[in-house]
């Protein structure tokens, strides 16, 4: 397995491409900490995991708490010595254009997208310095390197997280931490309600990505989740800053 024995954390796991990240992680050996706001979602994803005969632990905080955030991650340092892995994958979308979209909600994006992440890596940093090692990944979207209608709060945090994957990458490869981000495209999970009632429905967004897609589909979790595997074990051993995308062609059109 080729993540045996490691300490991972997930923040936003309790559902869709976390959950499936989270799940293959402990598939290839490592401990996860299944981090979500719902206590009950969080504890489905580590049942789930226990079933399939893997190691992890719910740890249900709100990640745009800085006080929670911080107790949670001192307390995985206290009790397995360690953090190995970081995936910020906790994110919303909230559609709207520049005149539409709610000022609250621009903020509840920034903050949830871009300053959680910010500060989860933060708070892991010192003692992956300390042991000379560490993965980061943290989750933008296709819609970080394309300009995607009508949403102006999401694409504005998807391409701040690319900047800021990059400098963190940047400053800490000295001292043997990787830092990547990642970019899936359209993937079929609950995540993208808000867009498909902007679009008109489940029908108007099936033909959108028909149209938008050169694969012509949607991806499963599951596909994503091969995507993150990579990124975290050292089969991307010698890959920091860098943004992988994954949209079944959409960026090439």
């Amino acid at each position: 397995m080729i993540l045996n024995n490691r300490i991972a954390i997930v923040t936003g796991a309790g559902s869709g491409i976390g959950r499936a990240g989270a799940a293959i992680m402990a598939r290839e050996g490592a401990h996860v900490v299944v981090v979500d706001r719902s206590v009950e979602a969080a504890g489905d994803t580590v049942a789930a995991i226990a079933a399939g005969g893997g190691s992890a632990e719910a740890l249900a905080v709100d990640v745009t708490d800085d006080d929670a955030l911080a107790d949670g991650i001192a307390d995985i340092l206290y009790r397995h010595g360690r953090i190995d892995i970081l995936h910020n994958h906790a994110g919303a979308q909230v559609a709207g254009d520049l005149e539409e979209v709610e000022v609250a909600g621009f903020d509840r994006s920034w903050n949830l997208n871009v300053r959680a992440h910010f500060m989860a890596a933060r708070l892991v940093m010192p003692s992956m310095k300390k042991a000379g090692r560490g993965v980061i990944v943290n989750t933008s979207s296709s819609s970080g390197v394309l300009y995607d209608r009508e949403m102006i709060a999401y694409t504005t945090t998807k391409h701040a997280v690319i900047a800021m994957t990059r400098q963190m990458a940047g400053d800490y490869a000295k001292y043997g931490v990787r830092v990547n981000a990642l970019c899936p495209g359209w993937v079929d999970t609950p995540f993208n309600e808000p867009f498909i009632d902007q679009m008109g429905g489940r029908e108007a967004i099936e033909a959108y990505i028909r149209e938008r897609v050169p694969l012509g589909r949607w991806a499963s979790v599951d596909e994503i989740a091969e995507s993150i595997l990579f990124l975290v074990s050292d089969r991307s051993s010698y890959m920091t800053g860098q943004i992988l995308v994954v949209d079944g062609g959409e960026t090439v059109v």
